[in-house]
């Protein structure tokens, strides 16, 4: 229990202190679109490319983790995706099925696995949060283009997408620090300090940015499909990884864990900003955000709880 607390107090403590602030408009709604902007574009990128820049090549070749992580996430997205074909338009239903599969990595995953594992669980956060950004977020949006388009091209749709990833700086920040570790010179100590301060920043700063978001989502009434893409994401998802990464693949226990926890994660915004971004409905993307956030804190209990004896 000791482990369970002070792994997931810290987590949520955060999250609750944001909810509250703008609850009692401490901050507004200005500030929780400047605070994402600071954590999207400055901090998370600093942390990621000093962790990719400091870590060995040797230890980023986890084939069996990036099969299993990213096989769960497939089949749960393409799975709600055939299952509503006959009763939700194509933008939508791919939103909704990114909700299903779309875990929390970069705001919830890195300081919980941080906090969970040591340093060590930064590596599979990153490698996870890299796949849900650069695979399932990326097919994600060429679904929506396909249903937004009077008359799509398959080329077209390809081209924007990869620009967009390009431009993104939560993949641009560990790819190029990826580049950095494979080279022969070591970060200038002036710049592996700068990115350590500034990285420092990102998991309190985001955490709270979720807080401030829950509480300037509107959620009355359950919105049809709410409980399905709930069960899906926090039970359904970790059950495949789980299926996945202890019958299937091979890799460190630590890795197999992680990649359960990280499965296990409430929905992140992604889902909710394509949703902005391409004028859908977008009530029961920001509840499945909020109700998975709060049942999160009861799972999440459990399954620190679960692997605690297992390490």
């Amino acid at each position: 229990m000791t482990a369970v607390v002070n792994a997931v107090i810290p987590i949520f403590a955060l999250i609750l202190i944001g909810y509250l602030a703008a609850k009692k408009k401490i901050l507004s709604h200005d500030a929780t679109h400047h605070l994402n902007l600071y954590v999207v574009w400055l901090a998370l990128p600093a942390l990621l490319f000093q962790a990719m820049a400091t870590t060995p090549w040797q230890d980023l070749y986890q084939p069996g983790f990036i099969a299993a992580s990213m096989g769960a996430m497939l089949i749960v997205f393409l799975v709600y995706l055939a299952w509503q074909k006959k009763t939700t338009p194509l933008a939508n239903r791919s939103i909704n099925s990114l909700s299903a599969s779309y875990s929390n990595t970069g705001y919830m995953g890195l300081p919980l696995c941080a906090l969970v594992f040591g340093p060590e669980g930064l590596i599979p956060a990153i490698i996870s949060m890299i796949l849900t950004a650069c695979v399932l977020f990326a097919m994600a949006i060429v679904f929506i283009e396909f249903g937004v388009q009077s008359s799509p091209k398959l080329s077209k749709t390809l081209r924007k997408t990869a620009l967009s990833l390009a431009k993104n700086p939560l993949i641009a920040a560990p790819v190029l620090g990826g580049l950095v570790a494979a080279t022969p010179f070591s970060i200038p100590a002036p710049l592996l300090e700068f990115t350590r301060l500034l990285g420092a920043s990102a998991s309190p700063c985001a955490l709270v940015t979720i807080g401030l978001f829950l509480a300037q989502t509107p959620n009355k009434g359950l919105q049809t499909g709410t409980a399905t893409v709930l069960t899906l994401k926090l039970l359904f998802l970790p059950a495949f990884t789980a299926l996945l990464v202890f019958y299937v693949f091979d890799m460190p226990l630590v890795y197999q864990q992680a990649a359960i926890l990280l499965a296990a994660l409430p929905t992140g915004t992604g889902p909710f900003m394509l949703a902005t971004l391409y004028k859908q409905d977008s009530k029961l993307v920001s509840q499945s955000i909020f109700l998975s956030t709060v049942i999160s804190v009861l799972t999440i209990s459990l399954l620190i709880s679960w692997f605690q004896p297992l390490q």
